[in-house]
């Protein structure tokens, strides 16, 4: 039976909460990316020309340390990776996750939190760091409820 897994990662938590409703309504397993260094309120400051979201946000090379590595993932099917928009991207902590997860054959469908930003070309960009995966283009949900009508229409 194909298995779900919803990954995420979530720097102030509203990410953490939308996640959980998706893997409620998937009936998926759920695992977070966490950075082995967390963010801090003045990391996440998009207005601050220096912090460390932005300087990110600004390096496409930029990969910060991943707390573990993405574990085993040959038992899912499907995964459901949800982050955070920065900068209408991913956060480049997913790149570096994706980047080390073993991907291929995989059918990975990007969803994301925002305050107001769209998913861009959030798709096309991880889908260079995996290619050996079938990338689907998933939307932005709003809170825990878009979470479930967004999954039954997978």
């Amino acid at each position: 039976m194909p298995k779900t897994l919803v990954a995420y990662f979530s720097a102030a938590g509203t990410t953490r909460r939308v996640a959980r409703a998706v893997a409620d309504a998937a009936g998926a397993d759920l695992v977070e990316i966490a950075p082995a260094t967390p963010y801090t309120v003045a990391d996440l400051n998009w207005r601050d020309g220096s912090s460390r979201s932005t300087l990110e946000g600004k390096d496409p090379a930029a990969r910060p340390e991943l707390a573990s590595a993405p574990g085993d993932l040959s038992g899912y099917d499907t995964i459901l990776l949800g982050f955070p928009i920065w900068w209408y991207v991913a956060p480049r902590i997913v790149d570096t996750w994706v980047e080390a997860a073993n991907l291929a054959g995989k059918r990975v469908v990007t969803w994301a939190t925002s305050g107001g930003s769209a998913m861009g070309g959030t798709t096309a960009e991880l889908k260079k760091l995996a290619p050996e995966a079938t990338w689907v283009d998933g939307r932005v949900l709003r809170g825990t409820a878009d979470a479930a009508s967004w999954v039954s229409s997978l």
